[in-house]
């Protein structure tokens, strides 16, 4: 298999086997107008299989997202062909817009316009709560 190398944008690399497809959700590619290529079950050395999504656009990228999903996620940043920046990323300390909280008494439950936000308080859990009224997320739930 032949994937061509990108130009100007970013590849998510080793992410989890099986990952790439929940980030393609969670991300919103397929609301997007550009190439990109999901490549699933890739050989890694360090963890038997890989999965890699390559954007070749400009676009940002919520890294927040990217974390909560995978913590461990290398993002590499490409220019005019080149490699320009590498990323590790790990578990954001807080997340907006990214989990919806459960508690129907929540500020957030009868405000629609406020922001879903919560903090992470025990990340060897992936513990987050709502920043309102400190329901705990934990995981990916």
């Amino acid at each position: 298999m032949n994937i061509d190398a990108i130009n100007n944008g970013v590849v998510i690399d080793h992410i989890s086997a099986g990952k790439a497809m929940q980030l393609y959700d969670l991300l919103n590619l397929g609301d997007l107008d550009f190439y990109f290529a999901i490549i699933k079950n890739v050989k890694s050395v360090k963890n038997g299989k890989k999965d890699i999504i390559k954007i070749d656009a400009d676009v940002p990228v919520n890294f927040d997202v990217i974390g909560y999903v995978d913590p461990g996620v290398t993002i590499n940043i490409i220019k005019d062909g080149e490699l320009v920046e590498k990323k590790r990323i790990s578990l954001p300390e807080r997340l907006t817009n990214v989990l919806r909280c459960k508690n129907p008494r929540c500020i957030t439950s009868t405000e629609q316009e406020l922001p879903h936000v919560f903090r992470l308080t025990d990340r060897s859990k992936r513990v987050y709560r709502c920043i309102y009224c400190e329901t705990k997320c934990e995981g990916q739930e």
